[in-house]
């Protein structure tokens, strides 16, 4: 299931260019967590990386250091749209109740898992 919604999102947002993780970079961006924060969790730590997702994003005028640009607040609305439509469709037919109940399992699995 996991590699099927990564690769359902991937999907979605290569029609841009993009990556999920520039993706990521660019709502940390929105908000009030460092991109480098909000992207440790995914990357080993080399500078290198974190600048191989950040600096397409820079060249494309959409993120300038950790804030997005107009042009960058301009892109990310438009990408929430796609994103939140693959959302609905990968939850169409599942009730509200249903999916807070499998994310609560799941990441009471994840827990377990970490212990």
């Amino acid at each position: 299931m996991d590699r099927l919604l990564e690769s359902s999102f991937e999907q979605v947002l290569a029609a841009d260019g993009l990556t999920r993780r520039q993706w990521q970079a660019l709502n940390a961006a929105a908000g009030p967590e460092s991109v480098a924060s909000a992207l440790a969790p995914f990357l080993t730590g080399d500078p290198a990386e974190l600048a191989a997702v950040t600096d397409p994003l820079a060249e494309r005028g959409w993120l300038s250091g950790d804030e997005l640009t107009p042009a960058g607040r301009v892109a990310l609305a438009a990408l929430t749209t796609k994103v939140q439509e693959q959302r609905r469709r990968v939850t169409a037919g599942v009730s509200d109740d249903d999916y807070a109940a499998t994310v609560d399992v799941l990441r009471k699995m994840a827990a377990n898992l970490a212990r």
